[in-house]
């Protein structure tokens, strides 16, 4: 069966969302120094993706199904594209609030599992091709990002390493153990809780694992995920500047006086310290398959290859 494309390839469609209007005109005088900084993200983008363009063949339009991570907030005309291990929980809890209509308050009163049951939020793919268009067209649009190798480490860590993800560790850490590890015991092949971050990299950069299909969501890439080479982002938040970036856009939305984005714990957050260590344990060469993974997330979110990577 067909399915029915509606965005073409290239990064060109504008944003027209009534509150950015002032901000974006280049008539304005001046920007303020946020709205810069976020033209500036915008730019990186487009830019990276005129690169990869221009060096691939991969041409391709977006269908519904491809949209299942834009999360629709219909009063505030907003479109926010989650990414797994970018504070994703605190914004479907926001999402929620937001989406409520005086259902909820506080975001913090949400229990997390509840802020990921998919029928509390509603997205894009739900939609008839007139009213994505409608609303790519219209609303604001922005996601989080997040140092491509800290996003990956932090996946590890959460989904491989914490006894209560025995589900990841029956999907995936089976699996992995079964392929890459000699002499499993069986107690590893059946419960799969002991996953290896080296063992976890094999199973990335290995061939049969594209082969499988689409990635996991929280180890795929943002290009993969929110498509920013197809759809025209209005805002690109950082996890580095996670608070100061979310309430500028719960200002823009005009409900910051009565919402602030909650404020998240750095005790154990994945570090760049730490995921050295992590990258210390694994081969040059699957340094080098890894960055190719994630190479467009880099390029296109301006962040710098890391100082320990070993690449030549």
């Amino acid at each position: 069966m067909r399915r029915n494309p509606f965005v073409v390839d290239g990064c060109c469609r504008k944003g027209s969302r009534n509150a950015l209007q002032e901000l974006y005109n280049p008539m304005q005088a001046e920007l303020s120094g946020a709205a810069v900084l976020h033209q500036a993200r915008r730019d990186q983008v487009v830019d990276a993706c005129r690169v990869y363009s221009a060096s691939s063949r991969k041409r391709r339009v977006l269908t519904p199904g491809d949209l299942k991570h834009l999360v629709v907030d219909e009063d505030h005309e907003l479109i926010y594209c989650y990414v797994p291990k970018v504070a994703c929980t605190n914004w479907k809890r926001v999402m929620m609030v937001l989406t409520g209509r005086g259902k909820y308050s506080d975001p913090m009163d949400i229990p997390s599992n509840e802020a990921h049951i998919p029928s509390n939020l509603k997205t894009l793919n739900q939609y008839s091709i007139a009213e994505i268009n409608h609303r790519l067209k219209n609303y604001l649009k922005f996601l989080f990002v997040r140092e491509p190798f800290e996003r990956l480490v932090s996946a590890y860590r959460n989904k491989f390493t914490l006894k209560y993800n025995s589900s990841f560790h029956k999907r995936f850490g089976t699996r992995i153990i079964r392929r890459y590890r000699k002499n499993a015991t069986q107690d590893a092949l059946f419960n799969g809780a002991d996953v290896k971050f080296k063992e976890f990299v094999e199973y990335l950069v290995d061939p049969a694992t594209q082969r499988d299909g689409p990635l996991n969501e929280h180890w795929q890439s943002v290009y993969q995920l929110c498509h920013p080479c197809h759809i025209h982002y209005d805002l690109v938040g950082k996890y580095e500047t996670l608070e100061e970036d979310a309430n500028y856009v719960l200002r823009l939305v005009g409900v910051d006086d009565s919402l602030r984005f909650p404020s998240y714990a750095k005790s154990t957050r994945t570090t760049d310290a730490m995921t050295a260590q992590f990258f210390s344990n694994i081969s040059t060469q699957q340094q080098i398959q890894l960055y190719q993974l994630y190479k467009l997330d880099f390029l296109m979110f301006n962040y710098s290859t890391p100082s320990y990577l070993r690449l030549d």
